[in-house]
């Protein structure tokens, strides 16, 4: 008995993958224009139409965005992390095929102000770990953390390499998580921020203020900072019937 052929991939699909592939191995960066549909139709032996489709769906998809008269460009597609979870930033980067690395400017113990005092349910010059790190999704920082610790919790925070872990990675391997509150704003940075974010002095910023509980206890304080050109936070509820 034969074996049944596989058919054959629709002509379309294989416009479609030659730029996908193109975008993943970045011979098509982010802002670049793509080949002309002439120049596509003549390469795969097809019809402009054929190409067409192929533009067509993967500018309905995001992937694409095309000017009338210019050409058809590379969207800039901006990172994405869920709202309502704690997600370990290197994992959320590498899981989009990007390389990720961190800058860790200090970490450190030092007298709470009010503010952090107050987050942390302890009294004002108590003693606690502040850490502040940026972020990397290739060469582009992506999120500037700035958080405090209780250290009766994670007594050797002072100690770790955060270059090769997160912070997050440590605090679930050590203290693992059990409640989170979160506040979502935008603002404006101030100018140390923009410094360390490597932005202009007019772009805003999504911040999000997060505490975190290990059992009863609340372990940590955190401020995150991400550029609003470059980042969005997404959340999904399931609504039951009733």
């Amino acid at each position: 008995m034969s074996t049944p052929k596989t058919p054959a991939k629709p002509h379309y699909l294989r416009i479609r993958d030659f730029i996908l592939d193109g975008i993943r191995n970045r011979t098509f960066a982010p802002g670049a224009r793509i080949p002309p549909e002439v120049e596509l139709a003549r390469q795969f032996g097809v019809s402009r139409m054929t190409v067409n489709k192929a533009i067509r769906d993967l500018a309905e998809a995001g992937v694409l965005l095309r000017f009338a008269g210019d050409g058809t460009y590379v969207a800039e597609r901006k990172a994405e992390s869920p709202l309502l979870d704690v997600n370990n930033i290197a994992e959320e980067i590498a899981s989009r095929g990007h390389a990720y690395h961190a800058e860790v400017h200090f970490v450190q113990q030092e007298a709470a102000s009010e503010e952090v005092a107050l987050r942390l349910g302890l009294p004002v010059a108590a003693p606690v770990f502040h850490s502040l790190i940026v972020h990397f999704e290739d060469d582009t920082p992506i999120q500037l953390e700035d958080r405090y610790l209780n250290p009766q919790w994670a007594p050797d925070y002072l100690a770790q390499n955060f270059s090769r872990e997160t912070p997050n990675a440590y605090l679930m391997r050590t203290c693992p998580l059990s409640d989170v509150e979160h506040t979502v704003e935008a603002v404006l940075p101030d100018s140390s921020e923009q410094q360390l974010l490597r932005l202009a002095a007019a772009e805003p910023c999504l911040r999000v203020l997060r505490r975190t509980w290990s059992g009863k206890h609340l372990v940590s304080f955190a401020r995150l900072l991400h550029p609003g050109s470059q980042y969005k936070l997404r959340s999904q509820t399931r609504v039951r019937k009733t």
